[in-house]
């Protein structure tokens, strides 16, 4: 039998506090090479905003990957969402209805992804790279090469408007849909579905649980949640673009997976989730402000997935260990 390691040493194995810790580093190291404009408030209130978009993706993202699936097709789904938003408001179409619509039209892209990776047996990866590319299409036919602007009051103001002058009500928005989340994964029965899926389809499926229902579910809530990003990047910049999220499109994995979330699936939380978004936003905003180009910013972001996927295989190396 093995000794039990004191509480300082559990809390310090522990993967969030490592990711805390690395946060912390971050926000000291590029507040030293900013001279200090990393923590000025209106910096760290442009951050909050930003995590607006990311946390939509990292909480579509983790649902999936708790699940043992992955989804490459939420940036372009949530940049076809933004042109078929703004597009169809340009036609004339209220805001309520046209919201409907995009959300409708992201759950229809996740069921998609659903349908080939359940009936065709299409190992996820591939499949949502395809449903990318055919996403990116339509965005190219619809914007036709342009930028559609918003007029819309109400949908500017959800992107730009503070509560208190402090939080953005946008960011408020997608924070207020991970705890929901998080409360859906640890407190309700399809929370543990998620979790037994993940951890063991076979096992699952002679508990009574059907896996196929469960990956319907969360694509297209993984599909809804990229939509809901679109919509909030159309409302930040007050139009929709041909690149719109693209550039996002591998940021909610990474924050996820940085928070913990296994890519084997069975594991992890919306908590650890929103550490590793808290990682990729501030590490993002620091390479701004120290004036980082946006090519070397993506192989920093490379660089930092694979960091997460080493932490998440030596983890898994010391679980076995212990379980031996």
């Amino acid at each position: 039998m093995s000794k039990k390691q004191p509480l300082l040493l559990r809390i310090v194995r522990k993967r969030i506090f490592l990711m805390v810790l690395l946060t912390l580093v971050f926000v000291v190291f590029f507040a030293i090479l900013s001279e200090g404009f990393t923590l000025t408030r209106r910096n760290i209130i442009n951050i909050v905003s930003s995590m607006a978009i990311t946390t939509f993706l990292t909480t579509g993202a983790a649902f999936l990957l708790i699940s043992g699936k992955l989804d490459l097709s939420m940036g372009a789904t949530g940049t076809l969402c933004g042109m078929i938003l703004a597009y169809v408001m340009r036609a004339g179409l209220p805001l309520i209805p046209s919201i409907i619509l995009t959300l409708v039209a992201g759950a229809f892209v996740g069921l998609i992804n659903a349908a080939l990776v359940n009936e065709l047996h299409i190992a996820p990866f591939i499949a949502t790279i395809a449903t990318s590319t055919i996403a990116t299409g339509f965005v190219y036919i619809l914007g036709q090469r342009k930028t559609i602007d918003i007029t819309n009051q109400t949908l500017i103001n959800y992107g730009k408007n503070t509560l208190f002058e402090i939080m953005p009500i946008c960011s408020l928005v997608a924070i207020v849909c991970m705890v929901v989340a998080g409360i859906v994964l640890h407190k309700t029965t399809f929370g543990r579905k998620i979790y037994s899926v993940g951890g063991n389809p076979e096992a699952s499926m002679l508990s009574g649980i059907n896996p196929r229902k469960v990956t319907y579910a969360l694509f297209i809530t993984c599909g809804i949640f990229a939509s809901m990003a679109g919509i909030t990047f159309v409302a930040r910049m007050q139009s929709a673009n041909l690149q719109g999220i693209l550039s996002s499109r591998f940021n909610g994995i990474i924050a996820a997976i940085l928070g913990g979330i296994a890519l084997g699936g069975g594991s992890g939380g919306m908590v650890g989730a929103f550490v590793g978004l808290l990682i990729i936003s501030v590490f993002n905003n620091g390479m701004n402000a120290i004036g980082i180009g946006p090519n070397w910013q993506n192989i920093a972001s490379g660089l930092l997935l694979i960091f997460a996927l080493a932490l998440d295989y030596i983890q898994k190396k010391q679980r076995l260990k212990v379980v031996v």
